[in-house]
C-alpha cells in the first residue's frame, strides 16, 4: 500500500479500510498522541517551575 493511497483515504468513504490501512493510521494517531503529550508535559513543568520561581524568587528553580 502507498503512502499516497493511505493519504487519499477518508474514514468517510464507502469502502472499508483495509487492516493495513488501519494499522497504519492507528499508529499514525498514535505517534501523534506521543508527541502531543510530551509538548505538553514539557509545557506543564516549565509553567511550575516558572511559578515556583515566580513565588520563591530562586534563579534556578531549586
Amino acid at each position: 500500500m502507498s503512502e499516497r493511497e493511505i493519504n487519499q483515504y477518508r474514514l468517510t468513504d464507502m469502502e472499508e479500510p483495509t487492516d493495513e490501512m488501519l494499522a497504519y493510521i492507528m499508529h499514525e494517531v498514535a505517534e501523534e498522541a506521543r508527541i502531543s503529550n510530551e509538548e505538553a508535559h514539557k509545557r506543564y513543568f516549565a509553567e511550575i517551575r516558572e511559578m515556583y520561581q515566580q513565588e520563591y524568587g530562586c534563579a534556578n528553580g531549586r
